[in-house]
């Protein structure tokens, strides 16, 4: 399912992000600066403050990740996910829980989305609920794409 060049992840003390047989640990804010100058940044277009980033570097194209939903017990489910972007243009793929699989109880068309350099999607609750989220692979993308998941983690 996940096939990524580089994750790191930074956050409030003691978090860390237990996802397909990882556990991925935050470094403190303050070791990157910038990562909390982002942080801030995005709380305030979004509304809502994050206290974990999870950074994902895809040398290119053939870098991906494939359908899943962020449902790990340490995420707060009602608290949004902002994913900001940087880099090569990739196209970011929805598909209903509905519509997955040889047995589909609907056919409803997956959705796709352009996402830009500096672009911010934002995935409400309840869309990770319903929602499988996926970054295609892509031969025709040659450039790095920097990707920042600013998450509401809780302290179990």
């Amino acid at each position: 399912m996940l096939k990524i060049f580089f994750q790191v992840a930074f956050g409030d003390d003691g978090l860390s992000y237990k996802f397909s047989g990882n556990c991925l640990p935050s470094k403190p804010w303050e070791t990157c600066p910038i990562i909390f100058e982002l942080k801030k940044c995005v709380e305030s277009v979004v509304g809502c403050s994050f206290n974990f980033v999870l950074v994902n570097r895809y040398k290119d194209g053939s870098d991906h990740m494939g359908e899943h939903r962020d449902d790990e017990k340490e995420l707060d489910t009602q608290a949004p996910i902002a994913s900001l972007s940087f880099g090569a243009v990739r196209e970011f793929a929805f598909r209903h829980m509905d519509s997955r699989g040889k047995n589909a109880k609907s056919n409803i068309p997956k959705q796709k989305i352009d996402l830009y350099p500096g672009s911010l999607l934002l995935m409400e609750y309840p869309t990770n609920k319903f929602w499988y989220h996926s970054l295609p692979a892509r031969k025709n993308v040659f450039g790095v794409r920097v990707n920042l998941t600013f998450r509401k983690m809780i302290k179990l």
